[in-house]
């Protein structure tokens, strides 16, 4: 049996909803990503572009200027790491393949840029392709579907098929909890998580101290952890094979103690 893996996160962004600021420099991003790495991640996912509800999408100078000269040094200083680059521009990505990433982690599955797949396609790298309802300054904005679950496995099947017809060969799916959902809609993906294993393709868990666990616990972000791990731990057993994070050592934790009852 595959251990399911654990995949750190390193925002970039000034305003991301929980560790906004935090290591938006060299040094603290070589430092963070060291922490991660020696707590057990197997990935790390890179972003410059904030999709906190509400914002606005990154101009493309602006990630430029944001993520690759920290990219290229953790590239320098981590060569044996496996790097994922989450963004939505295809010009990013391809620059981010050249430099040494190996996974492109993209938010929109395909639907923002439409370049992307053919981009990510040339450097046969994995492609992590999420649901989101709009864009991110919208998308939490009265959110409705005729039937949640029919609606994103629709969307998926649609995607996927683009994404194999450019030649993209390794798709990993991640349901984008919060993104373009309300809270009842959350719980309604976790609680259906494994019927998007019918797609035959890898499922990320991307729930980290998402506002889903705080707003019903009455708390925030900060506070989130014991939820993020209690609803990773259902996601493990529902079939996810990546925990996205921001606290590893946890995730690490919960990954080899659900190991331990298979």
């Amino acid at each position: 049996m595959d251990i399911p893996k654990v995949m750190g996160i390193l925002n970039l962004t000034k305003d991301s909803f929980y560790d906004g600021g935090k290591n938006n420099t060299i040094d603290k991003a070589l430092f963070h990503t060291e922490k991660m790495i020696n707590e057990g991640a197997f990935f790390i996912d890179v972003g410059a572009a904030s999709s906190k509800p509400g914002n606005k999408l990154i101009t493309l100078n602006e990630e430029k200027k944001i993520l690759l000269p920290i990219f290229d040094k953790l590239i320098h200083y981590f060569p044996e790491v496996i790097f994922s680059i989450d963004t939505y521009n295809s010009s990013i990505a391809k620059a981010c393949l050249e430099i040494g990433a190996s996974i492109i982690n993209d938010i929109s599955g395909g639907m923002i840029d439409l370049k992307m797949h053919e981009t990510v396609a040339q450097f046969n790298a994995p492609y992590v392709m999420m649901h989101m309802q709009g864009t991110p300054d919208k998308m939490q904005q009265n959110p409705k579907y005729t039937d949640l679950i029919t609606n994103v496995l629709s969307f998926f099947s649609k995607q996927i098929k683009l994404a194999y017809n450019s030649g993209v060969n390794d798709i990993i799916l991640d349901p984008g909890f919060g993104f373009g959902k309300n809270i009842q809609h959350n719980f309604s993906l976790l609680k259906h998580y494994d019927q998007f294993k019918s797609l035959q393709c890898p499922l990320l868990m991307g729930i980290s101290r998402k506002s889903m666990i705080y707003e019903l616990l009455n708390t925030s972000s900060e506070k989130a952890l014991n939820g993020t791990t209690a609803l990773n731990a259902w996601g493990l057993e529902k079939g996810a094979q990546i925990l996205r994070v921001h606290d590893v050592k946890e995730a690490k934790e919960c990954v080899d103690l659900w190991m331990a009852l298979k």
